[in-house]
């Protein structure tokens, strides 16, 4: 029940991201010329909420260099997202590979479709049983339609910093006014809890939260390891922030801290410290 609710709220914040885009388009061009003008960028604002929806993900995914990863390639890690999806009721998302040493795993789609994108990083890294804690984690947020909004609010909030860079001397200038722009349309759509939603669904799908636990300790304690430079705009699709809370990053930071994570999984199974010593 928490999961459709979840979902049917997520589905009425895109409803809404995108009339209001093509609405604030209409708004800008009847300020400038009138009701004629103001037509012409809703008609405008209708053909790019349309091309967010059907290609935001290509898009995204594409920025970060990342290929979709072929079933000859990686029989057992196709296999287990197949079980996975089986049991989280979704639908059976693509899988992508992004050539990069930093642990790191993201998730973008639109309804009814949907994709994961991990590392090779965060593949080498991860045990088994922790990289199916990782997946059912993402699977977890096309289950409750995460995707369905996240995707399209970081590919806008991408675009309007990308703008800022084509303003010459006035760059800076440019970013001091959209960077913040950007920032409050994350913030206003996108909730800390929807990771904690995500994880909890997680250790439903895993018949235990300890797989997720651990592999978030472990991306954490590596991270600080691995160099990592990227779009701090993309923060909100990551498993885990990548980056320091300082600056143009913290203004798009989305995840609750680490610890809080761990602690509420951990706190499903209060015994796990007697099981582990008993072991």
């Amino acid at each position: 029940m928490r999961g459709t609710l979840l979902a049917a709220r997520n589905i009425a914040k895109a409803a809404l991201f995108y009339g209001a885009f093509a609405g604030g388009l209409f708004a800008l061009g009847w300020w400038i010329g009138g009701t004629r003008l103001g037509s012409v960028f809703l008609v405008v604002g209708l053909l790019m909420a349309a091309t967010v929806y059907w290609y935001g993900p290509r898009v995204i995914l594409a920025s970060l260099g990342a290929r979709e990863l072929q079933l000859a390639e990686a029989p057992a890690l196709h296999s287990t997202i197949e079980r996975l999806a089986l049991l989280a009721r979704v639908e059976r998302p693509k899988l992508y590979l992004i050539p990069d040493g930093h642990p790191r795993a993201l998730s973008v789609g639109r309804a009814g479709s949907s994709g994961i994108a991990l590392t090779q990083g965060l593949v080498t890294l991860l045990s088994p049983a922790e990289l199916e804690g990782v997946l059912a984690h993402e699977l977890a947020h096309a289950r409750h339609r995460d995707v369905l909004i996240q995707t399209p609010v970081v590919l806008i909030a991408n675009w309007l910093v990308e703008a800022s860079r084509i303003g010459g001397f006035l760059e800076r200038g440019l970013l001091f006014v959209l960077g913040p722009v950007a920032a409050s349309i994350v913030q206003v759509f996108l909730s800390p809890r929807r990771e904690l939603h995500a994880d909890l669904r997680a250790a439903d799908i895993c018949a235990s939260p300890h797989p997720l636990a651990d592999a978030l300790v472990r991306i954490e304690q590596a991270e600080e390891l691995v160099r990592f430079q990227g779009s701090p705009v993309i923060e909100p699709l990551y498993i885990l922030n990548p980056f320091e809370p300082v600056g143009l990053a913290a203004m798009f930071s989305t995840h609750p801290p680490v610890g809080e994570r761990v602690a509420s999984l951990r706190a499903l199974d209060p015994e796990w410290r007697e099981k582990l010593r008993a072991a």
